[in-house]
This record gives C-alpha cells, sequence and structure tokens, in this order.
C-alpha cells in the first residue's frame, strides 16, 4: 500500500525529517564494509537488515519527539544496473534487492507512523556514474531508458515517491523525470553542488532547475540541494526567485570542503552539529518553501536534531 502517493504530506509546508549520511555512518562509526558505498546489498541477510534498522531508528526517534513527519529512504543509492554489475549482482538480483530494501522500510512505516508523525516511503535513486563527478554522460532519452527499471520496480511496491539524489548533469535529471512520471511515481530531483554553488559541470542551480523543468513540464514535485555544505550554496539561493521556491528540501553534508578533497580524506569529517543546525536556520529564513531536513556525508542524527533545535524552536 502507498497511501502517499497520489498525495504528498510534505507538500503542505509542514517539517519533515530526513535521515543522514547512511554510508558514512555505516563505514566509519559501526564498522561496515560498503565497496563502492553500495549498501543495497545489506537488506539480503538479517546481520545486514539489522545493522539498517539500528542506524534508522535515531531518526524515527527524533521524528517522533518533535511531533514531524519522516521520508523513510531505501537504501538503494547504488541499485541501479550498473553499479550493480560492477558489484557482481545480475539485473534480477538487483530488482529483488531493490523491492526487499522498500518491504523493509514499509515495516518500519508500520512500527513508528503515528498522527502527529506521517512517514513517507521513499524509493531513493542515484546515478549512473559517480555522485561527484559527471563521466559519460547520457542524453535524456538514454537516462530515461536507464532508470526506468529501477523506477517502475517501485511503482510496483509500497513506496510512495522516488527522490534521485546526488545528480550532477541537467541530461539525467530530465531523463529520471520523464521515467518517473511515465510510471506515474511523485518525483524530486537532488542536485549537488561545487563550493561554488554550481553544479560540477559548470552550470548554475537556477539553470538546472529551470532547464528539468522546462523539458518535463515542471514534473518534479519539489527540487532539493544535497552532498554539499550550506555554506556552499546559501549564497545562491536568491529569497523569493520563482525557480528557489521550487527547492523544499536540503540534505547537506557535515564538512565544509570540496568534492575533491572529500575524496582523498582518509578521515571522517563531522564538522559542528550545532554550528550545522544554526545554518540550516539561516537557510530556512532565506528560503520560505525548505521544509524538508536531513543530512548526507559526515552526518548523523546529532546533526538533524541540532536543526530540529535550531528550525523548530
Amino acid at each position: 500500500m502507498a497511501p502517499y502517493r497520489s498525495r504528498l504530506p510534505q507538500l503542505t509546508g509542514d517539517v519533515f525529517l530526513t535521515d543522514g549520511g547512511l554510508e558514512t555512518t555505516l563505514i566509519f562509526h559501526d564498522g561496515l564494509e560498503l565497496p563502492d558505498f553500495a549498501a543495497f546489498g545489506l537488506v539480503a541477510t538479517e546481520d545486514g537488515r539489522a545493522a539498517l534498522r539500528h542506524y534508522i531508528l535515531p531518526y524515527l526517534d527524533l521524528a517522533r519527539t518533535y511531533n514531524v513527519g519522516f521520508i523513510l529512504d531505501s537504501p538503494t543509492w547504488r541499485a541501479n544496473a550498473d553499479w550493480g554489475t560492477r558489484l557482481g549482482y545480475s539485473a534480477e538480483e538487483v530488482d529483488e534487492l531493490n523491492r526487499m530494501a522498500i518491504a523493509q522500510v514499509a515495516q518500519l512505516r508500520d512500527e513508528y507512523a503515528t498522527g502527529q508523525t506521517p512517514i513517507v516511503i521513499n524509493g531513493c535513486i542515484g546515478p549512473c556514474g559517480d555522485g561527484y563527478v559527471p563521466g559519460a554522460l547520457m542524453t535524456a532519452e538514454e537516462a530515461q531508458a536507464y532508470h526506468t527499471p529501477q523506477i517502475t520496480t517501485f511503482s510496483q511496491t509500497d513506496a510512495d515517491m522516488v527522490t534521485a539524489l546526488t545528480l550532477n548533469y541537467v541530461d539525467e535529471a530530465i531523463g529520471i523525470a520523464r521515467a518517473a512520471r511515465a510510471a506515474a511515481m511523485p518525483v524530486v530531483l537532488s542536485f549537488t553542488v561545487e563550493t561554488d554553488g554550481k553544479l560540477p559541470t559548470g552550470q548554475s542551480l537556477e539553470e538546472a532547475i529551470m532547464a528539468v523543468d522546462a523539458a518535463t513540464e515542471s514534473a518534479p514535485a519539489y527540487y532539493m540541494v544535497n552532498c554539499a555544505h550550506p555554506t556552499h550554496f546559501a549564497d545562491v539561493l536568491v529569497a523569493n526567485a520563482p525557480w528557489t521556491q521550487r527547492i523544499r528540501g536540503v540534505r547537506a553534508n557535515a564538512s565544509r570542503m570540496s568534492h575533491a578533497e572529500l575524496n582523498e580524506s582518509p578521515e571522517l569529517d563531522e564538522g559542528d552539529p550545532a554550528t550545522f543546525g544554526a545554518e540550516h536556520r539561516d537557510l530556512r529564513e532565506r528560503v520560505k518553501t525548505l521544509s524538508i531536513f536531513g543530512g548526507c556525508c559526515g552526518t548523523d542524527h546529532r546533526h538533524v536534531e541540532q536543526i530540529c533545535k535550531a528550525c523548530l524552536a
């Protein structure tokens, strides 16, 4: 059952939380090995599912403590064809793991959702290539064909929506939006930016959002920014601009380092959670449509709790 597929509750403007940096938490805090930052294989084993449950419960507790909604992601950022093949999975195995991942988070929703804490199940999608560096760029048509299998799988499960995280060029975003529309799935697109607030291709965030909306008849339910520190993009968010108002969510990195620096760093830079929370309060004062908050690389439930304290005080 996907009760929110036809009406996403976060579109009302009420605050919703997400989790933080799943992969960095599992690797650096829990000591798990995740080749290629892929967590989706964990759903295949009892120990893996237990690790995922242990990771997400503090976030669900936060949502209930603060009486806000929660967008519950499947751990499937890498569960697409290229990454699956690279990790030794067949297409059939990747499909089954996507389904198992949604089944696990659906069970968590049954356990933790309340009237004050609606939980939206989100099928998480990642880019075909690296999240930081645009590699072999696809056309929009190629991207639509590439991402259709995973999105179609999600449409056959309890997922209420799909979100593509860490997108770094426009054509792939357009293809994902078209694939989701064809599958009748609400879709959210989240771009990553460099320290100058621009996509890795050099395109501005404004240009990217406007281009996707123009090519898809504004198919995305909304946009997000993720995998960049708030100071990397705060200055480019123009208050009250129509394109800025299409952005409803932020999942920022804890570190102020660039993507290249993060790739080379042997240690986890967690930043300062309290400062991180205050920076999100400043973002929300600048962009009134921001109501969805979580984290990305280097963040954990401490960072998200500081966002709650700063933005919900």
